[in-house]
């Protein structure tokens, strides 16, 4: 094989790793109180921060967010706990520098003309490699780590992963105006990143490790990439962490929704792993028919209707993620993801980020700031309902 630079000791990392660990990450705006648009003034924010809050904190390409992460737990309802509690205290701590802050996919009004890259080498790197496609990448999301053991599973897994990413696009779909225009799609984060970042999107079909590893080796001695952190596939096995990482989904303003989404992701990856542990051949679809149901998923999102791409049959994506809570009825229990992807079954009832947006919009005729002015209203205090129903745990 090639060089193993980028790739020495991962394999042995994810042969060590423990099954279902949880680690989420998500994003948010950093906004003018008074206008509420986006304001760069990441590097304020992360030098008020205490200590213990500092460590869970990152920059994230622009100085208008940040992004707060949870350490690695071993069941989901503390990861869940960490994230509610990380987000509540990144409020305060935004709101304490004199600014607002927010969680949605897209900016509702403020262009990417004013907003600037923050300065350090990687970021530095990459706006100087990338230019305007790094420019516009004024986007928020919301990732998913679950620890997979065995190399050649967690590679299996991600390859499966690749056929239901557009089931927890459609889903977590929160980003239906941007520039102060209805974009008619439900997710047009998608469209901005993954459609323009190179080594992004859904990835070719890896069965196992050696697969894998051939092609990011041929990336490395090609000079496409000088760290592993450059392919932004919308799957990825991470290198460090030995963690399947999903990373398709909008950020959430709800935080129910966040958990909801995250909880989902990590039933998928559970019963993957049974299935491949059992036997069970998994999905390994073609790229390009994966991309019809992103396309379908990004332009009507809850309301999609997606193809089974084994039988070439149309459902409503309701039914799909229906059929899917019932296939991961095991792994949910197992788990202790049932009370999280109650917030599923709601979102599924009451709607998702995209359409309660687009609801704004049209109720109060086109008016950008009131979106906006939602968005950060339910960014807090949807984690403050989400704490109560938790309790003290």
């Amino acid at each position: 094989m090639a060089s193993e630079s980028m790739l020495q000791g991962v394999r042995e990392r994810f042969d060590s790793s423990t099954d279902f660990t949880v680690g989420l990450e998500e994003e948010y705006q950093l906004l003018d109180p008074r206008t509420l648009a986006l304001t760069n003034r990441f590097e304020d924010v992360m030098g008020a921060a205490p200590a213990a809050l500092a460590e869970r904190l990152a920059g994230e390409l622009i100085a208008s967010e940040i992004e707060f992460k949870t350490r690695a737990h071993d069941r989901f309802e503390g990861a869940a706990r960490e994230l509610v509690a990380g987000r509540l205290a990144s409020l305060d701590l935004i709101e304490a520098c004199g600014l607002a802050g927010g969680v949605a996919a897209v900016h509702p009004f403020s262009p990417w003309q004013d907003q600037r890259i923050i300065e350090t080498p990687h970021y530095r790197r990459l706006q100087d490699e990338l230019g305007y496609v790094s420019w516009v990448n004024n986007t928020w999301s919301i990732h998913i780590h679950c620890g997979v053991r065995g190399a050649d599973r967690a590679l299996a897994v991600c390859t499966a992963m690749r056929s239901l990413l557009p089931e927890l696009l459609a889903l977590s779909a929160n980003s239906p105006v941007f520039l102060g225009r209805d974009t008619r799609l439900a997710s047009v984060r998608t469209q901005i990143f993954t459609k323009s970042f190179p080594r992004c999107g859904i990835p070719d079909a890896y069965p196992d490790w050696d697969s894998y590893a051939r092609h990011v080796a041929w990336l490395e001695a090609v000079g496409a990439i000088v760290e592993n952190t450059e392919i932004w596939w919308s799957v990825r096995p991470h290198h460090s962490f030995g963690t399947v990482e999903v990373r398709i989904c909008d950020g959430q303003t709800e935080m129910g929704h966040a958990l909801g989404v995250a909880a989902l992701a990590l039933a998928y990856i559970a019963r993957l792993c049974a299935d491949y542990d059992a036997g069970v051949p998994l999905p390994m679809h073609p790229r390009g028919m994966i991309d019809e149901n992103m396309w379908r998923a990004e332009r009507r999102g809850i309301e999609a209707y997606m193809i089974n791409l084994d039988s070439a049959a149309v459902r409503p994506l309701r039914d799909v993620i229906h059929e899917r809570l019932a296939w991961t009825a095991d792994q949910r229990r197992a788990l202790g993801l049932e009370p999280f992807t109650r917030y599923v079954e709601e979102m599924l009832r009451e709607g998702n980020g995209a359409q309660r947006q687009r609801e704004t919009f049209v109720r109060t005729n086109h008016d950008v700031m009131a979106v906006q002015r939602e968005i950060v209203e339910r960014t807090r205090a949807s984690a403050v309902e989400v704490t109560a129903v938790l309790g003290d745990g």
